[in-house]
C-alpha cells in the first residue's frame, strides 16, 4: 500500500527546493573568472577581510548601508565567512589603491554578497558592469526590502526625490531615491530625468550621450518615463542641488501604481 503524502512536508521541501535554485541562479549569474582561493583568517570590516596568507579581500557588488552600527555589520559577514575556506572570482585581480582585492566571493555555491544583501545588510552596488549579476543582486535586495529585514526596517534608507536637501546628505555614498519623474529633457549631450520644477535646486538623474546605446539596448524608453514612479540608485554630487549619474540602465526601477 503506497504511503500518503504529508502536504507540509510536501510543502516545505518544494520550498526549500525553490529557495536552492534560486541561490544556485544568484551564484551563476556572478560566478566570474576564478581568482584563487584561501582561507578566511580575521574579518576587517562589514565587506572586507584578511586570508591566511596575507590577502585583503573586498566584497565587490555591495555598498555598505550607513544606518546602524558598524560592528552590527562586520559580525553578519563574520558569522559567514570567518575560518572558512573561500573562493575568490572576478573579471580583475588587481589590487585597488588600498591594497585590497575586490571579488565576489563563494562559500562552496553560495554567493557571500548576494546572502548579504538577503539579510539586509547591503545595498547592491552599480559599479558591476555585468548586467545579469547586477540583476541577480538586485533580486536578493529585494527579498530583504519586502521583508523589511536589516538596514530595509529603517524609513531612511530610501530618499524622496521631493525632498532635495534630506538627499544631499547622501554626497559620496551609495544613495536610493524613489519618486515621479516630472520631466524628460536634453540639454547639449546630457539628457536629465528631472523630479522637480526647479532645475537647479530639485533632483534630477543625468544620462549623458555615450550612456544612450545601453540605455536603449535595455529598452529604457527615457520620455515614457515622464510621470511614471521610479526607484534609482547612484551616488549623489551637488551641482547645487542634488544629481546622480547613470552609468549603466539598471540603476532605474519602474515602481508598482505608475
Amino acid at each position: 500500500m503506497t504511503k500518503p503524502v504529508n502536504p507540509i512536508a510536501a510543502a516545505v521541501f518544494c520550498v526549500q527546493l525553490l529557495s536552492a535554485a534560486t541561490e544556485s541562479a544568484r551564484a551563476a549569474a556572478c560566478a566570474f573568472a576564478e581568482q584563487g582561493e584561501g582561507r578566511v583568517d580575521s574579518i576587517i570590516d562589514g565587506r572586507s577581510f584578511r586570508l591566511s596568507d596575507g590577502r585583503e579581500i573586498r566584497l565587490a557588488g555591495i555598498e555598505l548601508a550607513t544606518t546602524g552600527p558598524k560592528e552590527s555589520r562586520a559580525a553578519a559577514l563574520s558569522a559567514m565567512v570567518a575560518g572558512q575556506a573561500v573562493t575568490l572570482r572576478g573579471a580583475d585581480d588587481a589590487p585597488d589603491r588600498y591594497g585590497r582585492q575586490g571579488a565576489f566571493v563563494f562559500l562552496s555555491d553560495t554567493l557571500v554578497q548576494a546572502e548579504l544583501l538577503r539579510q539586509g545588510e547591503a545595498l547592491a552596488s552599480p559599479e558591476v558592469a555585468d548586467n545579469d549579476c547586477f540583476g541577480a543582486l538586485l533580486t536578493a535586495e529585494a527579498e530583504a526590502r519586502r521583508l523589511k529585514k536589516g538596514l530595509w526596517n529603517s524609513p531612511t534608507v530610501i530618499k524622496n526625490a521631493e525632498s532635495p536637501d534630506d538627499i544631499l546628505t547622501g554626497i559620496g555614498r551609495l544613495t536610493v531615491v524613489e519618486g515621479r519623474v516630472l520631466s524628460v529633457r536634453q540639454a547639449g549631450t546630457t539628457t536629465y530625468l528631472n523630479f522637480g520644477r526647479n532645475f537647479t535646486r530639485d533632483f534630477a538623474v543625468t544620462i549623458s550621450r555615450r550612456m544612450m546605446p545601453a540605455v536603449e539596448s535595455a529598452g529604457l524608453a527615457l520620455k515614457s518615463l515622464e510621470n511614471r514612479r521610479i526607484r534609482v540608485r547612484g551616488w549623489v554630487e551637488a551641482r547645487p542641488g542634488p544629481r546622480m549619474e547613470l552609468y549603466q540602465a539598471g540603476q532605474i526601477e519602474l515602481l508598482g501604481g505608475n
